[in-house]
């Protein structure tokens, strides 16, 4: 037994012994330390993360007024901000979307029909020249050089406009290896047909093979594709910016809730901060819908009676030159390539074509007649269609002259030439009927471009300076709001 005097200290615990490990607390072992908690430097329990101590801080500020003043200040102002930011942003993709619907996607649409025009007219022209015999006109010469000159500089542009790697890049590459082919192959025929030899008939054949099979079959894609381009960027146009208004109203509804929040706690019917906040929300709100409704209505309208126009007369267009190439070659051909078109039953190749696109360009000529909104665009479709039924007129005069054996009749029909007893060529010749069809849907298609531009043109304007006054604005309410705020808080100090 050990004696301890009154009043002095226990005594100290005996020295470990060698190898022993040294008593731990249990509150400072390895089991009750939080991962992500520091050890204590005196050995204490472990020190909080940050995130925690700042939440249980936020807890104890919104038990008080002033600490439940500034949560809802920083929340008025982070959706007041959230809702510009998302406006800005949609509707700067949507006007985005709508100039390139004016400047870029609908003018290389344009472009691409403008290809395939191009080269379908060539192909008549050098059928036209090719009727003429040994000598063709000045006139069909410099029409063939100039729609070729074109299809080449449209196909350059194409070029340009194309995504690297997209199928109208590969596209256009084969039509540009294509088209020196199809000349050196009319030239042939030229040279053939002004020595009187028959295999310029045969160069032209294949010539316009070429044309009719693999060149106007690729601009055709190229004009497809270019199509639904012009389509999507009319969707991401018109597209309702569902996301902002959606904030929008949820930042209004805040701030309402807000001042009402005041009003009970105050008795005061208006916080000039909160006011002002709420005001400028409602007027980019009110801007978002009223601006992008009008700017989805002209767009529509462009693509109504524009796109839709434009599309069904180029199609119309390129359906009577090809109309009017399977007509020249009918003659120059003489029934050298024939189709079966039922058992035992076969007809002029050429001719039957010309059926076909005839009825084509009938159908299409009917809608864009309907699609005309105005006398400006019904007109010339009208004059285009009256030119269209004398020209079958015309081409079933001319056909029974040549099956009758009377080939200069018929071609006197065709081309023009002077009316004798038994032939009607003083009327007026299918060429001129063809000609008065193309100059007619030419004027068409330049009043609907018009009308496209016009209305493309209002919804882009419409839709001017709302990314950035939404941005504006909506700072402007983050501050209001803010500032309301600070003035509630100003009355607890």
């Amino acid at each position: 037994m050990t004696y301890t005097p009154k009043g002095s200290a226990p005594p100290s615990a005996p020295p470990a012994s060698p190898g022993a490990s040294p008593s731990v607390p249990p509150q400072a072992t390895s089991a009750s330390r939080s991962p992500l908690s520091p050890p204590a430097p005196d050995g204490g329990p472990p020190r909080r993360t940050a995130f925690a101590e700042g939440l249980d801080q936020l807890r104890a500020a919104a038990t008080t007024e002033p600490g439940r003043l500034r949560v809802i200040g920083a929340v008025l102002a982070l959706l007041v901000v959230a809702f510009g930011s998302v406006t800005a942003w949609q509707m700067n993709d949507r006007s985005t979307a709508a100039d390139d619907v004016l400047t870029s996607s609908q003018p290389l649409s344009s472009a691409a029909a403008g290809v395939y025009s191009s080269l379908a007219d060539a192909n008549t022209a050098a059928s036209s020249g090719f009727l003429a015999g040994g000598q063709e006109t000045p006139e069909s010469r410099a029409r063939y050089e100039r729609e070729i000159g074109e299809a080449a500089d449209g196909l350059a542009t194409a070029a340009a406009a194309s995504e690297p790697g997209s199928e109208s890049e590969q596209r256009v590459a084969e039509l540009n290896a294509l088209l020196p082919k199809y000349k050196g192959l009319i030239e042939r025929a030229r040279a053939n047909n002004r020595l009187g030899y028959p295999l310029g008939g045969a160069y032209l054949r294949y010539a316009n093979s070429i044309m009719q099979d693999q060149m106007l079959p690729k601009a055709q894609k190229i004009y497809d594709n270019e199509n639904r381009r012009l389509r999507d960027d009319y969707s991401d146009a018109t597209s309702y910016p569902w996301a902002a208004i959606a904030l929008g109203v949820v930042a209004l509804g805040a701030l309402a809730w807000a001042q009402r929040r005041n009003y009970l706690h105050t008795n005061r019917v208006l916080n000039h901060g909160l006011v002002a906040a709420t005001a400028a929300s409602t007027i980019v709100l009110l801007w978002l819908v009223a601006g992008h409704t009008l700017a989805r209505s002209h767009l529509n309208d462009s693509y109504d009676h524009g796109v839709r126009s434009l599309t069904v007369l180029n199609d119309a267009r390129i359906a009577s030159l090809k109309a009017r190439g399977n007509e020249n070659l009918t003659l120059i051909s003489r029934g050298a390539e024939t189709l079966e078109i039922k058992k035992d039953v076969s007809v002029d190749k050429f001719d039957h074509r010309f059926g076909q696109e005839m009825k084509a360009l009938a159908s299409q000529l009917a809608t864009a007649g309907k699609l005309a909104d105005d006398d400006k665009g019904a007109k010339p479709v009208k004059s285009a269609l009256a030119n269209m039924q004398a020209w079958q007129d015309r081409h079933r005069s001319a056909r029974t002259a040549d099956e009758e054996g009377k080939y200069q009749c018929a071609l006197d029909q065709v081309i023009g030439g002077k009316a004798t007893p038994d032939c009607r060529a003083g009327d007026k010749p299918t060429g001129e009927c063809f000609d008065k069809v193309d100059e007619n849907l030419n004027t068409a298609l330049g009043h609907e471009k018009r009308e496209f531009e016009q209305a493309a043109r209002g919804g882009l304007d419409a839709m001017t300076g709302l990314p950035v006054g939404a941005a504006v604005l909506a700072v402007l309410a983050a501050a209001g709001a803010v500032l309301g705020i600070g003035r509630r808080l100003s009355e607890y100090r």
